[in-house]
């Protein structure tokens, strides 16, 4: 097959939906189809590349100003008649079979869905955030988003999306209008074999300065939407038991609330935060760690959770038990769950597994079997080739 991967995030940009693009467009070349990846410019990216076997254009783009608000993220714009000309001609050049979108809101996602529409083109498109909020004011305005503006440029595309877990299933049928013949389940997908529990985080440590401290790692770029506020919220509370305990968030800071809050309840000097960090540099991030919480809001599990949960690092969260299709997360057994906007019961859960290294070890080792039985790289990767070629199959038969 030849695959067209779009996504606007792409490395060297970091973040979930920017690796897991680039890890499939090295996994479908790798199994011997022809891999074009459209992305937008970062940084000193070249704009024209061959790597891993695969093509990467990146056109112009534009950032979107941080404004504080709950879609305030590193989001680049694409939009525009040249742009469209570029897609069209690099695209037509590529003759694809599908293209593989990533990203509803995303402009290179609407881009592509003109082209799909015009060259008669099946879409595969993974929708990997939620247009949601936990205040009533900006859900509304999400909601008139979806519904006046993501949703009549997704059918032009007439694509398939990926279902990666129970509320995004929930969410793409009631916002999109999806029908069964229009999902296609596939979970998250990560490198199992490439996280070693038993790397050395000694040096993170060390170059932190927190020496020997029990250690909160919290993975992620912060905004809104994943704020880390309740972590904060619950922090007094656990240092009551814990006084030495540290909290090291790792991510770009596009949302600051979380260090303002810290201040008024006077647990500034508990909190590190060192802004974004080099993929490479994670396995020692997560070796280093005690425990990794940053999903609070109850948005689900994107990979970050997973790859902690792969390096056997026990994970609390606020996420519902059938949170994936068809596997059962279960509290105490391979994972650590907790309610909403509770700060006393989070806290109660990091003194709980701090408390019981035995148990949290339990814990730790049955989420990396969670995760090598339904999450791994290689069994995801299989899944979506099913599908693209399902697709193909099926277009060609029309």
């Amino acid at each position: 097959m030849r695959i067209a991967v779009t996504n606007n995030f792409f490395p060297p940009r970091v973040g979930g939906s920017s690796h897991l693009a680039d890890s499939l467009a090295r996994e479908y070349a790798a199994a011997g189809h022809e891999v074009l990846v459209i992305t937008t410019e970062y940084a000193d990216a070249p704009k024209d590349e061959t790597r891993d076997g695969f093509r990467i254009v990146r056109l112009p783009a534009r950032h979107l100003p941080q404004l504080g608000t709950a879609v305030d993220f590193d989001i680049t714009f694409t939009f525009g008649i040249r742009n469209l000309r570029r897609l069209f001609t690099v695209l037509d050049e590529f003759r694809p079979d599908v293209i593989h979108q990533n990203g509803q809101f995303l402009d290179l996602t609407w881009l592509t869905a003109i082209y799909a529409r015009r060259r008669n083109v099946p879409c595969l498109l993974g929708v990997h955030t939620r247009l949601e909020s936990t205040t009533r004011g900006y859900d509304l305005a999400f909601r008139g988003l979806d519904a006046a503006v993501v949703r009549p440029w997704l059918a032009l595309g007439r694509p398939t999306y990926v279902v990666m877990d129970q509320p995004m299933n929930e969410y793409i049928r009631a916002r999109y209008r999806a029908s069964d013949s229009k999902l296609a389940a596939i979970p998250v997908g990560v490198y199992v074999a490439d996280i070693d529990p038993l790397v050395d985080g000694a040096a993170i440590r060390d170059e932190l300065g927190i020496g020997d401290r029990p250690m909160i790692l919290s993975v992620g770029h912060v905004i809104p939407l994943r704020s880390r506020v309740d972590l904060i919220e619950a922090l007094p509370f656990a240092l009551e038991s814990r006084p030495d305990l540290a909290v090291v968030v790792v991510g770009s800071v596009h949302y600051p609330r979380f260090l303002e809050r810290a201040d008024e309840l006077g647990v500034r000097d508990s909190v590190y935060s060192t802004g974004a960090e080099p993929r490479a540099k994670m396995a020692a991030y997560l070796a280093a760690a005690d425990l990794e919480i940053h999903e609070l809001e109850g948005l689900g599990m994107g990979t970050a959770t997973l790859e902690a949960m792969a390096a056997e690092v026990p994970v609390v969260a606020a996420v519902r038990a059938d949170n994936f299709l068809g596997i059962q997360l279960r509290s105490g057994e391979n994972i650590t769950l907790v309610p909403r906007q509770d700060p006393r019961a989070l806290a109660d859960a990091i003194d709980r597994l701090l408390s019981d290294p035995d148990a949290a070890r339990r814990v730790a080792r049955a989420q990396r079997e969670l995760v090598v039985e339904h999450f791994a790289m290689d069994r995801v990767v299989a899944r979506y080739l099913e599908e693209l070629e399902r697709l193909v199959a099926q277009h060609s038969s029309m």
